[in-house]
């Protein structure tokens, strides 16, 4: 028998381990048996009697710890004006923590009594313990609508601008929330309909001017019909949840299992651990552990929380908020791998050589323990010689191997040759009141690509698995480009005085290699883009059709189940190949995986619009103060009415009419993706240099309008901004000057389709 622990022990054991409170689970954690049992149940009796302990049923908890998301009521205002709430999830003997509530602009007003869910902060003030975030108000959960306010004698109405929409609701005088005639407004349901059979609201937040850059993602939200409220069994489901416990999971606490985010993430869904490899066989190798939230021990078949998920598809990002495909219980909780709170997930150890090769992996279900929360710049400071306070403890053990097992993975990639486009992501960068202060390059660091490395190894091992189990489910499809498009690369390759090899079974080493030829010349924009347009999309099926981006033969998304509803099929699909449980793929799920499968590839698709949609309006709000003046970039589009440009400073893409190219007759050929004036010879062509002229800007749409100064930094013929039938410009024969590469660009072709249709005129 052990010694008996003493109170500091136990109640530091409660404490690491809150989800193995039982006493007959203390008693095995120190070794107790028989009659010294009867001594730890006098120990925890006492420890309850001070006020250091809570019996729950059977179990104890350490009541001085606040969960990070919980259940508050909202206090009475002080002098002051500082709102506290009580935490109603205390339950300690001792003084209750003090929790300030620190409302945002946008939150609604709450009163005293109000019960909310909320995300907590510790801080170390003088008057408080916690400071508290509003997620939503607790036991309401009402139909929301997003519109125009039309202000009226007796209150006003609300005009929806979902599409279909076709009633209006009434607003009464005093539920207007100060909003003015012509606002777009938030508001809820306040009731039954009243006269006229229309439905009475009231406004929550006024979103202010339509066109104002704040009111852009919830226009597309509702133009796509993203789902953005829950239903009332689905919060109330996810509420009643409690923190997975240790049965039926492999303790991986004492794995120091890390996670590594953005620095404004809400939630953390994966983890990862690495370290050298102690086997004498693998000299130089290095053992890779990834370990991903378990959704699936919380979102079961069937249940409400699983169809509102598979609904929803996925989660959908916007410049100022998250669409979440989970209820924020859940996302931001339960299923988040906080710091040094224990959390369910399922893990993969994954062996690799040297050389990056994988030798083999095995899956497990586990509960674990993050030591810490970092961010992908301190990680990277830290690598690069200043590491803050945080990170500086951890480089020896945890993060100076995460780098070197990345360095074998990195090698491995360059034999695999995955596509690799250089095509620099934007950041837009927005101020507290939802408009665009900047747009930025988002920084590309080893850190990222290192934590990209990881999770593309884990989702090819959960692929490779579920296959030699001969298990149901979702592949990430990514097919090869068409033959058509293929061509259309070939030649802009061409034009471009490139080559890509013909006559071969297409490789993404080929493609890596045009890439390499351009990169550095006035043509790499343009290469880049022309190869990225030649790809297909990639798509989830049942069956397996490879990854010809990632060059790899199997490829299942098994590491974002928070936000995707394909990686919680894989999950489940884990779940019953390793029979973990009864909470894996159900028959159902079977029967209608093609479905979901389509469904789930078009949601990703709404999704994608309605991100790109919000971006397009955000930058037109942007550039809308900016009318007359003037920008650089390159031709980033042609079509039959005109042609677009994609601005270098912002990326912003805006059209240039055809009617003000100048007075010439231009010919578009829609295979070479071009436009040529019929009298000079002009070749307007993808990814030429341009200079333009910002004419218009519509936040509202997105739309942005520009005019044509200089191509490859010549005038065209004529001018431009005359219109393609204007004086002048007819016997012109000056104007940009092709490039020999381009001069041999299917003249002759060109020649005869200009020659055919005059015929037909």
């Amino acid at each position: 028998m052990s010694k008996l622990p003493s109170k500091s022990e136990i109640l530091d054991w409660i404490s690491a381990n809150p989800t193995l409170t039982a006493k007959r689970e203390i008693a095995k954690a120190f070794g107790i048996k028989g009659a010294a049992r009867i001594d730890l149940k006098r120990l925890l009796k006492e420890l309850e009697a001070e006020g250091h302990l809570e019996k729950r049923k059977k179990t104890y908890r350490d009541p001085d710890r606040l969960p990070p998301v919980s259940v508050l009521q909202i206090k009475e205002p002080t002098v002051d004006g500082d709102i506290f709430a009580q935490p109603l999830e205390w339950h300690g003997e001792g003084v209750e923590p003090i929790v300030l509530y620190i409302p945002r602009a946008s939150d609604p007003a709450l009163g005293e009594g109000d019960r909310i869910l909320a995300r907590l902060t510790v801080v170390h003030e003088e008057d408080h313990n916690y400071e508290a975030r509003l997620i939503r108000r607790i036991g309401t959960n009402p139909r929301k609508i997003v519109g125009i306010f039309k202000k009226g004698s007796d209150g006003g109405r609300i005009l929806p601008i979902d599409k279909g929409a076709d009633k209006e609701w009434t607003v009464a005088a005093d539920a207007m929330g100060g909003a003015k005639d012509g606002e777009l407004v938030e508001a809820e349901q306040a009731g039954p309909a009243g006269r006229l059979g229309l439905p009475r609201a009231r406004i929550v937040e006024r979103l202010g001017d339509p066109s104002e850059p704040r009111a852009v993602s919830l226009i597309a939200i509702h133009q796509h019909g993203i789902p953005d409220t829950f239903p009332d069994d689905v919060i109330a489901e996810a509420d009643a949840m409690k923190p997975a416990g240790l049965k039926g999971r492999e303790d991986l606490r004492e794995l120091p299992l890390f996670t590594i985010d953005p620095a404004d993430a809400r939630d953390h869904d994966d983890a990862c651990y690495a370290h050298p490899d102690d086997d004498p066989k693998n000299e130089g190798g290095h053992v890779i552990w990834v370990a991903i939230a378990d959704v699936a021990h919380y979102v079961t078949p069937g249940s409400a929380l699983d169809q509102e998920a598979r609904k929803r598809g996925n989660s959908t990002y916007f410049p100022d908020r998250v669409v979440p495909m989970l209820p924020d219980r859940l996302s931001g909780d339960l299923c988040s791998l906080h710091e040094g709170v224990p959390r369910a997930c399922i893990a993969v150890r994954m062996v690799v050589d040297a050389h990056g090769e994988k030798l083999s992996h095995r899956f497990v279900r586990g509960l674990m323990r993050s030591p810490a929360s970092l961010n992908y710049q301190e990680v990277q400071a830290g690598m690069d010689g200043a590491p803050n306070d945080k990170v500086g403890p951890l480089m020896d053990d945890l993060i100076r191997p995460l780098y070197g097992a990345y360095g074998a993975l990195a090698e491995a990639r360059r034999r695999r040759q995955p596509l690799e486009l250089d095509l620099p992501e934007r950041k837009i960068v927005l101020d507290e009141k939802g408009k665009v202060v900047s747009v930025d390059f988002a920084e590309r660091l080893d850190a990222h690509k290192l934590i990209e490395e990881f999770m593309v190894l884990a989702n090819v091992c959960a692929a490779e698995t579920l296959i030699a189990k001969r298990q149901p489910l979702l592949f990430r499809v990514h097919e090869e480009p068409p033959p058509e498009k293929l061509e259309s690369l070939r030649e802009t390759a061409d034009a471009s005085g490139f080559t890509l090899a013909k006559g071969q079974v297409l490789k993404t080493a080929h493609l890596n290699k045009l890439l390499r030829d351009a990169e550095g010349t006035d043509e790499a924009e343009l290469i880049n883009l022309a190869t990225l347009r030649s790809m297909t999309q990639a798509y989830y099926n049942p069956s397996n059709f490879g990854h010809f981006g990632l060059a790899l033969k199997s490829y299942a998304h098994f590491t974002s189940p928070i936000r995707r509803y394909s990686d919680l099929i894989v999950h489940r699909a884990l779940i019953t190949a390793h029979g973990w449980g009864k909470d894996g793929l159900s028959r159902d799920d079977i029967e209608r995986l093609e479905a979901t499968a389509q469904h789930i590839s078009d949601t990703e698709r709404r999704s994608m619009m309605a991100e790109r949609d919000t971006t397009d309006r955000y930058l037109a709000a942007f550039l809308s103060d900016r009318i007359g003046a003037e920008f650089t970039g390159r031709i980033s589009g042609i079509a039959r009415f005109g042609v677009f440009v994609k601005l270098d400073e912002t990326g912003a893409d805006g059209l240039i009419p055809i009617r003000s190219l100048g007075g010439e007759y231009f010919h578009f050929d829609a295979d070479a993706a071009t436009l040529m004036g019929a009298d000079t010879g002009t070749l307007i062509s993808l990814g030429q240099r341009a200079r333009v002229k910002l004419m218009d800007a519509a936040p509202v749409t997105g739309g942005i309008g520009l005019q044509l100064l200089t191509l490859e930094d010549e005038e065209l013929p004529g001018g431009s901004g005359k219109g393609r039938m204007g004086r002048g410009s007819r016997k012109s024969k000056g104007g940009p000057k092709r490039s020999a590469a381009k001069a041999r660009k299917k003249d002759a072709k060109t020649k005869r389709k200009v020659k055919r249709r005059r015929s037909n005129s």
